[in-house]
């Protein structure tokens, strides 16, 4: 579909009456890594799944990537599919994109999944690692990228047990395109912080951390979960940061309990 000028990848699956939900995925993957997701929920529910512009399926446009323009282009695909409410799911870099939204628009929701994610911005360090990355890339590639950002996505233990998880993971970094990759590793460096907004936020709120999440720490969802009145913390066992891939049965089975109740 076009959207924002830009043809976007994305799939609707589930009854065209349900309630819906919306995923979106981390960085830098595309919306395949809800497959499990969209399995345990499409029989009840509408789950779309989108790829962000430059990942996946989608083009990436000629301007600069940030988050505001990513939920720019979440408003125009809801627009287009005709949704004015939505339960929304963002895991990582979807969660960033997630909390934006609704500060902007917090009628167009009516729940909200966090997973390992974060409402600080960039401290300095981390912005640092950011720009070196972009200039290995640059040098080195994607490939080499790749595998170094495998060892943080995952709980040590997976790569004895989820060979073919961690196969995929992989391809789908190595298929994002090294613009696409520098391109949103600045526009998370720069983005802004959200965690004064966090109070605002009137709807249910489900958070999810893998216990072993190195990027995004469960001191991390923590804090989110202290800030938002009334929301649900859940830590994942036997995961890092790609908890609905490490652990499929935890996560839907804590994901489809909070949608069936929301619902």
């Amino acid at each position: 579909m076009t959207v924002n000028n830009l043809t976007v990848s994305y799939n609707d699956e589930g009854p065209d009456d349900a309630q819906v939900i919306i995923f979106i995925h981390g960085f830098p993957f595309n919306k395949s890594m809800w497959n499990m997701q969209v399995e345990a929920l499409e029989d009840h529910y509408r789950v779309i799944t989108y790829d962000v512009r430059g990942h996946g399926g989608s083009d990436a446009g000629r301007v600069d990537f940030s988050i505001e323009l990513f939920v720019d282009d979440l408003f125009r695909l809801m627009e287009a599919l005709k949704i004015d409410k939505t339960m929304l799911c963002g895991l990582s870099m979807g969660g960033y994109i997630a909390l934006n939204a609704i500060e902007h628009a917090p009628k167009s929701f009516n729940a909200l999944i966090l997973c390992d994610t974060s409402c600080k911005a960039d401290a300095p360090e981390t912005k640092a690692k950011r720009m070196k990355a972009i200039n290995r890339i640059k040098n080195n590639g994607v490939e080499a990228y790749a595998d170094e950002s495998l060892s943080n996505l995952f709980a040590p233990e997976s790569f004895a047990t989820m060979k073919e998880e961690i196969a995929s993971v992989r391809e789908m970094i190595v298929n994002t395109s090294k613009e696409s990759i520098c391109k949103t590793l600045q526009a998370l460096a720069v983005r802004v912080d959200t965690c004064d907004k966090l109070p605002d936020i009137k709807v249910p709120v489900l958070i999810m951390v893998g216990k072993k999440d190195k990027i995004t720490p469960s001191s991390e969802a923590q804090l989110i979960h202290e800030k938002i009145n009334g929301s649900i913390l859940h830590v994942i066992g036997h995961a890092a940061h790609l908890s609905n891939i490490e652990n499929p049965y935890d996560f839907n089975k804590q994901l489809r309990k909070f949608v069936d109740l929301v619902h």
